[in-house]
């Protein structure tokens, strides 16, 4: 899971102030990259990780006086060298990593508020906040064209093409200079949508491991007993329904994963026959790749269905399955990142 979702929801369920601790450039190797949150509470809370163990205390400490002060900041964690005076006694971890202070308060909350609402309406969000002039608002723009945050200064054109024409889940955040300034440019992405056609008894496993991993997960099925909270508690949402109606209810997209697993041939012949024309970022088919052939009118599954779901681990069981299908969309989500050259 993207760590701001996790932070998001701690500060709307704060009951007090707070500090926001986001990566900002990480230069050699690092736990973590840019973009990565923690959120400090004013009452000690912490939720999130900057790395393994090795800046946590200190990035603590650092918020308590960002959050006295009322004024951001970005401060520098060395942690390459191994002797116990550097950060992390020993780490090791070779790399420098810049983190961006922020304080939340009863001023700025409302405008985190509003990134979250946009993430659950399942919009990408862009931030761009200048780190030269950290009194300074930033600039948040949702792919709708909502414009919140505080930023006085004009859009740069650059920001809305970011914006406009990054692909799913592809875009770079980090550091750029512009006009001698040093800006930071964040890229919130909402959760990757699951949708799990099939409610059997190896549904929970996969609800679970996939909602671990970050993902939203919507269960189908057309018998309620199994598409219900008391059989797949970790699932997001429950449709119950046939297939010719809950495919159309669902708004299918090209940034939702979708898997069917009902176990019954009829079933996933109608589903695939409804799926097949969606442009999906990832259909997936449990069962051998012979069987999904057949669901198909010529015999034969197109290239872009993922038959037999899941990486191809030597998987055994419904959980080892599980983990395979959650990899399996882990590395598309990823791949198609690491591809435009994040």
């Amino acid at each position: 899971m993207e760590s701001y979702h996790e932070v998001l929801e701690a500060i709307n369920a704060a009951p007090g102030d707070g500090v926001l601790a986001m990566i900002i450039n990480v230069q050699g190797s690092a736990y973590q990259k840019e973009g990565t949150c923690m959120w400090i509470g004013a009452n000690g809370e912490t939720v999130g990780l900057l790395s393994g163990g090795c800046l946590e205390e200190a990035a603590a400490a650092y918020a308590r006086d960002v959050l006295a002060n009322r004024q951001a900041a970005a401060v520098s964690f060395d942690l390459r060298t191994e002797d116990d005076w550097s950060w992390g006694q020993g780490a090791g971890c070779n790399g420098l990593i810049r983190v961006w202070f922020e304080p939340v308060t009863g001023d700025t909350k409302p405008v985190w508020l509003a990134l979250k609402r946009c993430l659950d309406r399942g919009e990408h969000v862009l931030m761009v906040r200048s780190i030269v002039y950290p009194d300074e608002r930033p600039f948040f723009q949702s792919e709708t064209g909502e414009q919140f945050g505080g930023c006085r200064r004009t859009p740069q054109p650059e920001w809305r093409e970011w914006l406009q024409k990054t692909p799913f889940y592809q875009g770079r955040s980090g550091l750029y200079e512009a006009d001698g300034e040093t800006f930071y440019v964040q890229h919130f992405w909402p959760k990757p949508r699951l949708v799990v056609f099939g409610a059997g008894p190896d549904a929970p496993p996969l609800v679970s491991a996939a909602k671990a991993a970050g993902f939203s997960v919507i269960v189908s099925d057309w018998r309620p007993a199994f598409c219900h909270p008391s059989h797949v508690p970790d699932a997001d949402a429950w449709v119950v329904g046939f297939p010719h109606e809950t495919v159309s209810m669902l708004h299918l997209n090209e940034r939702d994963f979708v898997i069917v697993m009902t176990h019954q041939f009829e079933r996933d012949r109608e589903l695939v026959a409804l799926l097949a024309d969606k442009p999906l970022a990832y259909l997936g088919v449990l069962g051998p790749r012979q069987r999904t052939d057949r669901l198909f009118p010529s015999g034969s599954a197109p290239s872009f269905v993922h038959s037999p779901a899941g990486l191809p681990i030597g998987a055994r069981g419904p959980y080892e399955i599980a983990v395979s299908i959650t990899a399996e969309l882990i590395s598309i989500l990823r791949r198609r990142s690491t591809e435009a050259g994040s």
